[in-house]
């Protein structure tokens, strides 16, 4: 996976160390100098000065790939056959499912982004594909506890294997912690990882929840019968590929590399400017679009609205910037 740096030749990149001791990430001069660069997109304060970066690396829950991770099928759509908008969102195109598609979910103390960007893809899906007479949220908490083969729980996952895992069992539904959502809610309370927010403190990862193959006690639903399937795929790495499959399925879950800037991002296009790799991530692709000349991805994060803009950040798009182009996963529910 790569980052690409459009502004390395005319603006240079940002030191990382002054006076000879590198730069702490997520401290007020490191900011400034991202700002400094006047790139595409502004930094701010996100996380606490103080938050341990160790603690941050381990919501970063994409796992390697190895040689064992199986290969979905890879869909290519006819390209020309679609009018390619210049600028799109889901939240918009099937306004009847803006509630699943816009919401920002929170993963908390876990690092399972994996589960959290192939559940909430899925539960968009499901209700686009249904035409919102479907309106369910998929749980992360039985994806994340019960698929073995997925990877380890909340210390990480590959994506892949969510989405085969919904082809194979099957996930029940379940909402965010305390939404008393379908079957399996998520149990591991929010945290305020960031500084504006006015949740408990974040600490550590959290274990895994154990796996139970029965519905909250406080639900009417029983498990086997609300296990919800579907197909799963890759899809090519063309920016025209993965537009015609949100534009004709809806959104999808991208797995990149996190840098130390990004950590910080507020507003504008996010490219990697300064700062070192720290794990790979997993989000859902939603849109796209052009701002003050730069195009772009529009993507929900999973670390709640505190974070970014509103929970939402966008990312340069056609320069396969940081890999988000790479690892497209989806797949289409079945009804």
């Amino acid at each position: 996976m790569k980052c690409v740096l459009l502004f390395v030749a005319v603006l240079g990149t940002v030191a990382l160390t002054h006076g000879g001791v590198r730069v702490h990430p997520l401290s007020d001069e490191f900011i400034a100098s991202i700002n400094n660069q006047k790139t595409t997109w502004k930094a701010g304060r996100n996380f606490d000065v103080n938050t341990p970066l160790p603690q941050i690396k381990k919501l970063l829950g994409v796992l390697p790939k190895t040689e064992n991770t199986p290969k979905l099928p890879l869909k290519i759509h006819p390209e020309g056959v679609l009018d390619i908008p210049e600028s799109f969102d889901a939240r918009e195109a099937w306004p009847d499912c803006a509630s699943i598609i816009g919401e920002i979910r929170d993963q908390a103390s876990c690092g399972s982004c994996w589960a959290f960007g192939a559940v909430e893809a899925m539960s968009d899906r499901i209700c686009i594909h249904s035409n919102a007479t479907v309106k369910v949220k998929i749980s992360a908490e039985d994806l994340t506890s019960c698929c073995v083969l997925c990877g380890l729980g909340c210390n990480g996952g590959w994506p892949e294997m969510a989405w085969l895992y919904w082809s194979d069992s099957g996930i029940v539904t379940g909402g965010n912690y305390g939404s008393h959502e379908g079957c399996r809610t998520y149990s591991i309370e929010p945290c305020e990882h960031h500084v504006d927010g006015d949740l408990p403190a974040c600490g550590d990862i959290q274990p895994t929840p154990a796996c139970q193959r029965v519905c909250d006690a406080d639900s009417d639903l029983e498990y086997e019968p609300d296990l919800r399937t579907g197909s799963s795929y890759t899809v090519g790495g063309s920016v025209i590929q993965i537009q015609t499959e949100i534009l004709t399925n809806g959104p999808v879950e991208a797995s990149y590399e996190v840098y130390e800037d990004f950590l910080s991002y507020k507003s504008g296009v996010y490219q990697h400017v300064s700062g070192e790799e720290q794990g790979g991530h997993a989000v859902k692709i939603l849109g796209w679009g052009v701002e003050d000349g730069t195009p772009y991805w529009l993507v929900a994060n999973s670390w709640n609205e505190d974070w970014g803009d509103k929970g939402y950040f966008k990312i340069l798009r056609g320069q396969d910037e940081c890999g988000i182009e790479e690892d497209i996963t989806a797949g289409l529910p079945n009804l």
